[in-house]
C-alpha cells in the first residue's frame, strides 16, 4: 500500500512559510532548492515551494497535525501570525477522549492554508 510521504505548497514567501511551520510544528529544514525549502517531520516530507508567476494563490486545500497539547500549539499559531477557525465545542461529531475520533479543530496559516490539528489523530495513521 502508499504512504503519503510528501505534501507541496506553493506561496509569494517560502521563508515565511516555512518558518511558520518549523516554529509552531517543531518540523526541520532538510533541504534547500532553487524554488523553495523542504521541511520535515520524520514521516512526511513537506516542499514549501515560491509559487509561479502570475499565480495569486496558495498551496493546497489543507493538511492536518497531531499535536501533544492543542491549547499550546493554538497559542503558538496565533504568536505566528494564524488563527483558529473553530473550538473544541464547535466538533459536536467527535469525542477527544476516543482516539482518532477525528477530533480537531480547524485553523488558518500564513498563507491562508487551513490547518487541522488533533490530539487524537487520524485514522490510518501512527
Amino acid at each position: 500500500m502508499a504512504e503519503i510521504k510528501h505534501i507541496a505548497i506553493r506561496t509569494p514567501d517560502p521563508e515565511k512559510t516555512a518558518a511558520f511551520y518549523t516554529e509552531v510544528f517543531g518540523l526541520k529544514q532538510v533541504g534547500l532548492g532553487k524554488n523553495g525549502l523542504y521541511l520535515s517531520d520524520g514521516h512526511i516530507n513537506l516542499a514549501i515551494l515560491k509559487a509561479r508567476d502570475g499565480t495569486a494563490t496558495s498551496g493546497i486545500e489543507h493538511m492536518g497535525f497531531q499535536v501533544e497539547n492543542a491549547e499550546r500549539t493554538l497559542s503558538k499559531i496565533e504568536e505566528h501570525g494564524g488563527k483558529a477557525l473553530t473550538a473544541h465545542e464547535d466538533q459536536p461529531h467527535s469525542d477527544p477522549s476516543m482516539p482518532q475520533s477525528y477530533f480537531e479543530i480547524k485553523c488558518i496559516g500564513p498563507d491562508n492554508q487551513i490547518i487541522d490539528i488533533s490530539t487524537t489523530g487520524w485514522v490510518g495513521t501512527d
